[in-house]
């Protein structure tokens, strides 16, 4: 049984896309057959964190003129076989496509692939629309934020309003010490507010950064990290598993024991 899940929250620039991207290879990493569909038409990003706009040739609106096979329009992922990319049109506007055919078309998808992610744009109208037309889940990303928070908050009543009720909370760019110092709102306040399941906190993380403008994905980096660490703890939840949250206080200790420890020894 295939599953198709919308990321969405409602604001601009919390990590949709970098979630998608990250999610998608960790689940591709475990052997899942994975499609990822970038529903932002007219801004398309998801083949730039991914490492695949060069072979981009056709995207989902030539699929739906008749100009290609769906098929033909999929990249493929050479590092992980099982990942592959339905891209959005860079020359066309959201109104291109309608709500019924992006629903077509994923459902399509469904039929060959396991999970189907969709990187759903900012804001809640056309757009917005299109990409939650055939889910079945969402996973809410937002920042501790009280503007990304509200956004969010609107964004989890319409998906309850259009029947996609099995909904979970992604916290982003958290920052232990701010939440220490009570400059950030942490998890608690987060959670209490949006009142859905958390199933990933993700640190504030440079390294983010760093592999969104290689086009290379933190979970497949050899270099361990916090960021990466907790989208492959999001992969294996979302397959059933019980797996403990970060302690984010901690692991940054320790990584920054074994930085002065690295730096100290060098010096020596």
């Amino acid at each position: 049984m295939s599953r198709i899940i919308v990321i969405t929250s409602g604001k601009g620039g919390v990590g949709k896309t970098t979630t998608t991207a990250n999610l998608g290879m960790a689940l591709a990493k475990r052997g899942r057959q994975v499609a990822v569909v970038d529903a932002d038409f007219g801004l398309r990003n998801l083949d730039l964190l991914l490492g695949l706009e060069n072979r981009v040739v056709y995207t989902a609106v030539e699929v739906l003129a008749g100009e290609c096979r769906l098929e033909q329009a999929l990249v493929r992922d050479k590092r992980q076989q099982g990942l592959a990319l339905l891209p959005a049109a860079q020359n066309r506007m959201k109104e291109a496509i309608s709500p019924e055919q992006m629903r077509q078309l994923i459902q399509a998808l469904a039929q060959k692939y396991q999970y189907v992610l969709v990187d759903s744009p900012a804001g809640i109208e056309r757009g917005f629309q299109n990409a939650i037309a055939a889910a079945q889940e969402a996973l809410i990303v937002t920042t501790p934020e009280i503007a990304a928070v509200r956004d969010a908050d609107r964004v989890v009543g319409l998906l309850e309003a259009c029947n996609v009720k099995r909904i979970h909370l992604i916290l982003n760019r958290i920052r232990p010490a701010m939440v220490e110092a009570n400059n950030m709102m942490s998890v608690k306040d987060v959670q209490e507010i949006l009142a859905i399941p958390l199933i990933g906190v993700v640190p504030d993380d440079e390294r983010v950064i760093v592999s969104t403008n290689r086009g290379e994905p933190l979970v497949l980096s050899d270099t361990p990290s916090l960021a990466g660490a907790a989208f492959d703890n999001i992969a294996r939840r979302l397959e059933g598993e019980k797996v403990d949250f970060l302690d984010l206080n901690a692991a940054q200790a320790t990584m920054f024991s074994r930085l002065r420890k690295l730096l100290t020894t060098k010096i020596l």
